[in-house]
């Protein structure tokens, strides 16, 4: 085992396995130069013939709670940056390499979005998994609309996301958000086993299945990620998303008016 330390992302290597860990606790927000890390660390050991599976997982009790706006949100400025983001974060969607999230909390808003890049959720019995977009007043992001309903079916991603609602490891189990649920002490040791038992199969064969299983999800994440932002470039100015942002810093129920 061999292991790289950064400043938000750390990597170690468990023989033709990576363990690649989100390191912002205690929410895991991400930004820009956490995603552009993320996809730097990935595209690297993609690169890496000794490399075949990669364990995504995060430090902490949180996976992730996606982007930071409990700072107040300059809306032009916020749009700026999530261009630049997504363009980033589609281009995890373009790997090539078996990726097995390993989710031990919350995985919320834009951190649900980043765990559905992988093929694969292992979550612990602590997770909790939400949509939570329209709790903020904002359209969905991060190539959620693509990707939910790929995995668990357009019904029940709809339902998620026009109600914001957080569910449970074990229900996220039953609808198949997450693919294994397992005890919260032994989440890391299932992830790398999954990953383990991959990588341990034909490289060439793996990859070339993976890729025509997934065929034309980057394409359309990317499509997806553009109307996404456009839409949330026009919810960013309403009072709705005040109201919203507003309404989670303070921890309360928020009160929508449709403006």
């Amino acid at each position: 085992m061999s292991s790289t330390d950064g400043t938000d992302i750390r990597v170690k290597r468990h023989a033709h396995v990576a363990v690649v860990e989100v390191n912002r606790p205690p929410l895991n927000f991400f930004d820009l130069e956490l995603i552009r890390n993320l996809l730097g660390a990935c595209q690297e050991l993609e690169a890496d013939p000794e490399c075949r599976a990669i364990v995504l997982a995060a430090s902490g009790k949180v996976f992730c709670a996606g982007a930071d706006f409990g700072a107040g949100v300059d809306p032009k400025m916020a749009i700026e940056a999530a261009r630049i983001l997504y363009s980033d974060a589609a281009g995890l969607f373009d790997l090539n390499i078996p990726i097995v999230a390993a989710i031990q909390g919350p995985a919320i808003g834009g951190g649900l979005g980043l765990a559905l890049v992988a093929d694969f959720r292992i979550a612990g019995d602590k997770a909790v998994f939400s949509a939570n977009f329209a709790q903020l007043g904002l359209h969905c992001g991060f190539g959620i609309s693509v990707s939910l309903p790929r995995v668990i079916g357009q019904n029940p991603a709809a339902e998620l996301l026009m109600t914001g609602r957080r569910i449970s490891a074990a229900d996220a189990h039953a609808i198949g958000l997450a693919d294994r649920l397992v005890a919260q002490n032994d989440l890391r040791n299932e992830a790398l086993a999954l990953a383990s038992e991959i990588a341990a199969a034909a490289p060439l064969a793996v990859c070339d299945m993976r890729r025509t299983l997934r065929k034309g999800l980057a394409d359309s994440v990317r499509s997806a990620l553009e109307h996404e932002l456009a839409i949330q470039a026009r919810h960013m100015r309403t009072q709705d998303f005040k109201e919203g942002i507003r309404a989670a810093s303070e921890r309360r129920t928020p009160v929508f008016t449709g403006t």
